[in-house]
């Protein structure tokens, strides 16, 4: 049986950037990336945000550039993935991502467990800061969370940590103090997992489909969340910038000596989109949205000219031959034509 549908927005604001990833952005520029958000988005405008995002740095600043700005609360919708909560820096960096996140003033702990995902949804609201609070829960990074398991009777006892947190989610929930709860992981098969288990009014895939790497095993899953009513929103689509042109694949910095066959997919990815005049990040966001079930897709920048393009690529559709050429250099295993 179908459940009522959480209604998700076709474009989906990713701050990770105004928690300091990669580079330190100026507080000019991160206000003026909410204020560009707000501007060329319908209401409510839905940000996705993290207590791992700097350290909850990333929050604070949400909050701070929408009292700035006057926002009233009814015109964002806020989602806060859970599972990390902030702590002293003890170091000169932190530990919970290393070369990562720059100039933090604080760490970050995962805290995943019944009580302890309350403790992150308190603090998330605090950083927020009134009148400003989350209304989509979910939790983060679950797959890292069991993947940090010494042993398969340590991945049990973690992998209840994270029902248990469900747990207070759903409390939480049927007590009215936010709208749905989700999941958020880089590993879809986690999420498949723990479908089994939990109903979930959303999901956000990471680093899973995208123009790169699309299994049909995943495809497939998809179809059943949608036919579910379970929204489904796509981020990460870029492999964390690789397929713009950074020099970071999946959060980690990789080259042409020790990882040739990335560079050498992208290069000819690169050239289709010369031949046919295609944006990449174009062909990246449109495939990432190309199956009926996706509701939305999730997009960070740095660039607050980047925002307003953002929102115009999640409309651009690339020539039909640019697809058939992909397909035929075995680039892609399917092409949106295959869905419309």
């Amino acid at each position: 049986m179908m459940k009522k549908k959480t209604e998700l927005p076709r474009l989906i604001q990713g701050s990770s950037s105004l928690g300091n990833l990669y580079q330190v952005l100026t507080e000019e520029t991160k206000r003026e990336l909410v204020s560009r958000w707000i501007e060329s988005s319908p209401k409510p405008v839905c940000i996705d945000s993290a207590g791992k995002y700097g350290a909850g740095l990333a929050l604070e600043e949400i909050g701070k550039a929408l009292r700035s700005l006057s926002i009233p609360p009814e015109d964002v919708l806020i989602s806060n993935k859970l599972g990390w909560t902030r702590i002293p820096l003890r170091g000169e960096e932190p530990t919970f991502e290393p070369g990562v996140w720059k100039a933090l003033e604080y760490d970050a702990k995962q805290t995943i467990s019944r009580k302890g995902i309350f403790e992150c949804w308190k603090q998330g609201n605090e950083l927020l800061g009134h009148p400003y609070r989350a209304d989509l829960l979910s939790v983060h990074d679950p797959d890292e969370y069991l993947n940090g398991a010494l042993s398969a009777g340590e991945r049990e006892k973690r992998r209840q940590d994270i029902l248990d947190a469900y747990k207070t989610l759903r409390e939480l929930k049927q007590a009215g103090e936010v709208r749905a709860i989700g999941i958020g992981s880089k590993d879809w098969r986690i999420i498949r997992d723990l479908a089994s288990e939990i109903d979930f009014d959303w999901v956000m895939f990471a680093n899973s489909f995208t123009i790169y790497s699309h299994p049909d095993e995943l495809v497939g899953f998809m179809g059943e969340l949608a036919e579910k009513g379970v929204g489904i929103v796509n981020s990460a689509v870029f492999h964390s910038g690789f397929l713009a042109g950074s020099s970071y694949f999946d959060y980690k910095e990789v080259s042409r000596d020790k990882e040739p066959h990335l560079f050498e997919w992208r290069d000819r990815f690169f050239r289709l989109c010369e031949l046919y005049k295609v944006k990449p990040v174009d062909a990246c966001i449109e495939f990432g949205l190309m199956l009926p079930g996706i509701d939305g897709i999730s997009l960070n920048t740095s660039n607050p000219d980047r925002v307003e393009e953002n929102r115009e690529s999640v409309s651009k559709q690339a020539p039909a031959g640019f697809w058939l050429e992909m397909k035929k250099a075995s680039l892609v295993k399917i092409i949106p034509e295959d869905f419309r």
